[in-house]
């Protein structure tokens, strides 16, 4: 069995970031492009009203499409320019590791999801819907506008921000209407609190992996002052381990093959919370060739087979995140989906392992496939 055709360049994961007007989502955004984990971040708005670009140091300026010194871009364009700017940004010049696109002005969160999974740009992935919801306001917003559910019921990610300006009982109770309202699309995205819209960008990407020394060649920006001053103002480490406590994350890692059968009931059944899931498979006889690229994000599921490389140890290394999920369950249950035994180098693939692959290879885009 070989699914997988030519190795592909890593995908680009593009991210909707939605929420009505005061929600906190352009403070959000601009706090992750100043704490983008090493990331260059392309951003698409309506408007640079919603990038604070004074702020930073613009390199220069080509048409609708702004450079900014930390490597990052910004675009400013209309729904009908969407795919066209997707294709530049996710061009080899541009050299960027994610994409947000911020909903307001542009289109319906659910009608920017659709195009981004119908769409036939073989560079990008999607990387989830991102919904910024004011704690304080959550009752007045929703009777202004009541679309805010069907927002939630297509929404992966909940930020309830300004968790500051309520009570403890108060949050609880509108982090119980928040999760409700999103149960009702036929999941549960997962609720994290914020206070001025700072959440940890590993929650929504991973850190960038650069080539030796090219992040350490690289001027000095803007990001790394401010982080600087922020680190002596909390002594040292506070701030990111304050973020990173808003979310758990579950590392699994087996050197025994999955049952493709097995781990495909845990991820149809994915609990309450679980937001991301990373990594690799080792399906074994399954598909003795490939290892499995795994990308999860809110209902969205993808695995891209990939030739193992010569000598490469044959496991499985997982990481799962999300929030008030429970950890040493979840890693339990992985553990139960492992095969009873490991294959021995002799072993033979036979018609019962092809057939055991068939739910995983549902999930496995081959060319010409919609995203």
């Amino acid at each position: 069995m070989n699914p997988s055709s030519q190795p592909r360049k890593q995908q680009i994961p593009v991210i909707v970031l939605a929420g009505f007007l005061g929600s906190g989502k352009t403070t959000l955004l601009n706090h992750l492009l100043r704490n983008r984990a090493g990331n260059r971040i392309g951003v698409i708005v309506n408007d640079f009203g919603a990038i604070e670009i004074d702020a930073m140091t613009v390199s220069g300026q080509v048409g609708s499409t702004v450079s900014l010194g930390n490597g990052c871009l910004c675009c400013a364009v209309d729904a009908s320019e969407l795919d066209t700017f997707l294709e530049t940004l996710t061009g080899p010049a541009a050299r960027l590791d994610v994409i947000v696109i911020e909903a307001s002005g542009l289109a319906e969160p659910q009608e920017l999801v659709r195009m981004l999974l119908a769409s036939d740009n073989p560079h990008i992935v999607y990387g989830g819907l991102v919904e910024v919801v004011d704690a304080a306001e959550f009752d007045a917003t929703r009777e202004r506008h009541p679309e805010i559910d069907r927002h939630l019921a297509v929404a992966d990610l909940v930020v309830l921000n300004k968790t500051d300006r309520v009570g403890s009982e108060e949050r609880a109770r509108v982090r119980d209407a928040v999760a409700a309202a999103g149960a009702l699309g036929g999941g549960a995205p997962a609720v994290i609190g914020a206070t001025y819209g700072r959440v940890d960008p590993e929650l929504l990407f991973d850190p960038a992996l650069r080539p030796d020394g090219e992040e350490k060649t690289r001027q000095l920006t803007f990001e790394d002052l401010l982080l600087a001053e922020r680190g002596e103002e909390e002594g040292g480490a506070g701030h990111a381990h304050h973020l990173h406590a808003a979310y758990d994350s579950v590392s699994f890692a087996s050197d025994v093959p999955m049952n493709p059968r097995r781990l495909m009931e845990f991820l149809d059944s994915r609990p309450q919370g679980l937001y991301r899931i990373k990594g690799f498979v080792d399906f074994g006889m399954g598909d003795r060739t490939n290892r499995y690229v795994l990308h999860a994000v809110g209902r969205f599921l993808r695995f891209d087979p990939q030739p193992w490389k010569r000598a490469e140890p044959r496991r499985t290394q997982l990481v799962l995140i999300g929030s008030g999920i429970a950890p040493q369950t979840l890693h339990k249950e992985l553990a139960d989906c492992r095969e009873n035994t490991a294959p021995g180098p002799d072993t033979a693939q036979d018609a019962a392992h092809e057939r055991s692959m068939w739910g995983v290879l549902r999930y496995v885009q081959r060319p010409g496939d919609d995203a």
